[in-house]
Order: structure tokens, then C-alpha cells, then sequence
């Protein structure tokens, strides 16, 4: 397996692994359904794309390949506490008014981030590359 796929991998299901851990300590429970779910400490969105650009980096230096991932990273990292977090919070308010009025409805609606947990993942991605690349 190649470093750049090895990183990603690694950074990105490492990343989840430790949201469902941080999960199971808060919550004292887990369920098939909190494997996919998004929000949480730490972005599992953002290690992946960092741990992608990071390692593409270091492989090929300032290549074509290089920009992309970052341009990728960038617009990734945006949405997750920008786009998201917004959406997340008029979900909250729309479940709020679904109970204040009494009307049943199998409405779901996902967080997104706050800027630490963004940060986090991006220093596990950035974190899982530099080891990968001088260890592997």
C-alpha cells in the first residue's frame, strides 16, 4: 500500500474511531447508527482531507496534485464548521418548534462542527502524515 493511501486511511478512520470512543465515554452507550453519524470531536472530514494534502505534499512537493488536495482540504474544512454548523443549528430550531407544537415527525439533522473539533481533526491528519511519511 502506497503512503498517500496508507495516510489517508489511517488518519481518517483513526479520526472516527476516536469520535466513536470520545462517544461511548459521554454517552455510555453506542448504536450501529453513531459508526456513520457526523458532528463530534474530532472531524474525521478534516483529518482526511489535511492527513490527503499533508502527505501529498511531502511525497511530491509542489505539484498539481498538491493543489488540488489543498483546494479540496480548504473548501472541506470551510463547509465542516461553516456550511454545516449552520444548518445544524436551524435544525435545532426546527426540532424545538416540531415539540413545541406537538407534531410528530422522523426529522434528522446533523450538527456539524465547532472550530475545535475542526482543528483537531486537522492536526490528526497532519499528525498521521508526518508519521507515516518518516516512519513508513
Amino acid at each position: 500500500m502506497n503512503k498517500i493511501t496508507l495516510t489517508v486511511l489511517l488518519a481518517g478512520f483513526g479520526a472516527q474511531l476516536l469520535k466513536l470512543i470520545i462517544f461511548f465515554f459521554k454517552h455510555k452507550s453506542l448504536s450501529w447508527h453513531d459508526l456513520v453519524v457526523t458532528g463530534g470531536m474530532p472531524s474525521s472530514h478534516s483529518a482526511f482531507v489535511v492527513a490527503l494534502a499533508t502527505i501529498v505534499y511531502l511525497e511530491e512537493g509542489l505539484s498539481t496534485a498538491f493543489v488540488i488536495s489543498l483546494v479540496l482540504a480548504l473548501i472541506v474544512l470551510r463547509d465542516a464548521f461553516g456550511v454545516r454548523r449552520t444548518v445544524g443549528m436551524e435544525g435545532k430550531q426546527i426540532e424545538k418548534l416540531l415539540k413545541l407544537h406537538k407534531l410528530k415527525s422522523k426529522f434528522h439533522y446533523s450538527l456539524g462542527h465547532t472550530p475545535l473539533e475542526v482543528a483537531v481533526g486537522a492536526l490528526i491528519g497532519l499528525g498521521v502524515s508526518l508519521l507515516v511519511f518518516f516512519l513508513a
